[in-house]
């Protein structure tokens, strides 16, 4: 099985060997950085050069799923083509070229898809779990005891969004970082309620490869050691890294343990959102899990197999 997952940072292909009951397994990937959520235009609409090569991408990956013997293709799209003035442009252009429907995925949906990914992962055995998800467009926030999570919110506080929208000098001014602070906290603040109202998790899991590089700088194991290694993050350290990212540029961001050089510009902006996050909802704590989103649609379509 293909997952085609068109992101607001990366433009992902993923194939694995997956059935009902089982982990899927990855066989091989295509990706790319295209970083949609950065390329708005002043009317909201993502650009003619960045359509065109997600086309291609998207062609490359036919050939390559092909090759390696996919019976089917799953594509879903996220914050940058659901909120782009073109965006039902954008998908029927890809349809049109290429052939594959693309499922934009609401917010809500990327939020309990996550969720259910991380049940997976964790068990039934961690009980009630609060799942944070910082994403190139928006931030997903869940709850629940269950698969199906009880509250499930996505806010456009997505890393990329934020970079492009508060940050323009480098390293970024005290200003623009107040700015970016304050709205970020707002937005969460007017939010959560329903969240804080449920009952508390006994674990806090973050997902997403912001909390995943926020973890590797503050001495999390390398993606080397194997998707079994626990990570965890502090608020305490995430704060520290608040502190350390504004005074980077991004040249020396990108020299941090675990930090890709397509991403060392919105790492201060995820810091900030994880900060303000874990601080409003009082989490001391995450779990970072290796799955997310597209085992999410994978481990859902695998369970629709069987009705």
């Amino acid at each position: 099985m293909g997952v085609l997952d068109v992101g607001s940072n990366t433009v992902h292909l993923l194939l694995v060997d997956a059935h009902y009951g089982a982990a899927p397994i990855p066989a091989s990937k295509h990706k790319t950085q295209m970083r949609l959520s950065e390329h708005i235009d002043a009317d909201g609409n993502i650009d003619r050069s960045l359509i065109d090569s997600l086309v291609e991408f998207i062609q490359q990956g036919q050939q390559l799923a092909e090759d390696q013997g996919a019976t089917e293709i799953i594509a879903f799209a996220t914050s940058a083509i659901r909120g782009a003035g073109n965006g039902d442009d954008v998908i029927t252009e890809i349809n049109d070229r290429t052939g594959i429907a693309i499922d934009v995925l609401s917010g809500d949906d990327e939020a309990r898809l996550t969720f259910l990914a991380v049940r997976r992962w964790f068990g039934w055995s961690s009980g009630r779990l609060l799942l944070m998800d910082i994403g190139g467009g928006s931030l997903e926030l869940a709850i629940g005891a269950d698969e199906e999570p009880e509250v499930a919110i996505s806010l456009p506080l997505g890393a990329g969004r934020l970079t492009r929208d508060f940050v323009t000098a480098d390293p970024p001014t005290a200003s623009e970082i107040k700015e970016l602070r304050k709205h970020a906290r707002a937005v969460i603040a007017d939010s959560i309620g329903p969240i804080r109202r449920a009952a508390d998790p006994m674990l806090s899991v973050a997902t997403s490869k912001t909390f995943k590089q926020l973890a590797r700088i503050a001495g999390a194991p390398a993606s080397s050691e194997g998707p079994y290694a626990r990570r965890r993050l502090k608020s305490s350290d995430v704060r520290q890294l608040v502190t350390l990212l504004s005074g980077l540029t991004v040249a020396e961001r990108a020299k941090l343990p675990g930090v890709s050089s397509g991403r060392a510009g919105q790492m201060l902006a995820g810091a900030i959102v994880a900060e303000a996050a874990m601080d409003l909802l009082e989490v001391e704590e995450l779990d970072v899990c290796p799955w997310a989103l597209r085992e999410g649609v994978i481990l859902r379509r695998m369970d629709g197999l069987t009705r």
